[in-house]
């Protein structure tokens, strides 16, 4: 069941296979990779997300394993929601990593969609191969039915309450993964000359029901300068750091970094 919607005029897509097209006969061509570009010009904001340096990076440094028990509680916490046929939809779900596993490792089958605003990483994630559908789109306008998903992932993107509850059904449960104070404290001390801790906000959201929060904390241990590297070219800390510091990165061949996130959990009310 497909809960894509056209982005022209919000009717529901079909898939034919080759295209997805909506009843007004907007057509949208599916790309050779598995991927349709549903972002509009006018919903990019000028953003497009995430580059192919950036993208690459991070899918090399997450099949190397350095965020593996924030997946698995993902998952985990998926699982206690999750019911034969749920409808999931992981907003900002970059190249797939924690999408495909939702669908690996569900003891139930569940149709899961992703949507990102990187057509380079949504190209990613649908090389996958994995079942899940996946799209081009704004999480600030989201190319889906309103009321269609039961669960609502989104992990480290940015947050649009509005969209998120609307494309929700009443009682839906939202799952929010953030960095927490601790997070990459090693690498921070490493460029900056006085780095600061990340601030957590209140967990109070409008129109959500906050159910609670898990604490996930590790240690990576990155043992070669091109994982050190692309730690780094995955983060915003890359277009925000001066070519002085960086060098300060270019020296370490090893370095230990703290991994601190938290899995916030929600109902849509």
């Amino acid at each position: 069941m497909s809960i894509l919607s056209c982005p022209v005029c919000g009717e529901k897509l079909e898939n034919s296979g080759k295209t997805y097209a909506c009843p007004n006969r907007h057509s949208f061509d599916i790309a050779r990779s598995g991927y349709v570009n549903l972002l509009l010009s006018k919903h990019s904001g000028g953003v497009h997300g995430d580059n192919k340096l950036m993208v690459t990076a991070r899918r090399d440094f997450l099949e190397a394993g350095h965020y593996e028990p924030l997946r698995e509680a993902l998952c985990r916490k998926v699982g206690q929601f999750a019911r034969e046929g749920s409808v999931i939809l992981d907003a900002g779900c970059g190249e797939g990593y924690y999408t495909s596993a939702i669908i690996d490792r569900s003891k139930v089958a569940v149709e899961l969609t992703g949507i990102d605003i990187s057509k380079t990483a949504v190209e990613l994630a649908a090389k996958r191969k994995c079942g899940a559908v996946f799209a081009a789109g704004s999480v600030f306008h989201l190319p889906v039915l309103s009321g269609s998903c039961d669960i609502l992932v989104t992990l480290f993107a940015p947050y649009c309450g509005e969209e998120f509850r609307r494309v929700l059904k009443p009682g839906g449960i939202m799952i929010m993964a953030i960095p927490s104070e601790g997070h990459l404290w090693e690498l921070k001390t490493a460029i900056y000359d006085a780095p600061y801790k990340n601030e957590v906000k209140p967990y109070e959201l409008e129109g959500f029901e906050f159910l609670g929060s898990e604490r996930i904390t590790g240690t990576a241990h990155l043992t070669d300068q091109q994982q050190i590297w692309d730690l780094f070219t995955m983060t915003p800390y890359y277009y925000k750091t001066g070519s002085k510091e960086q060098e300060r990165l270019r020296e370490l061949t090893e370095l230990e970094v703290t991994t601190d996130f938290e899995l916030l959990t929600y109902r849509n009310i």
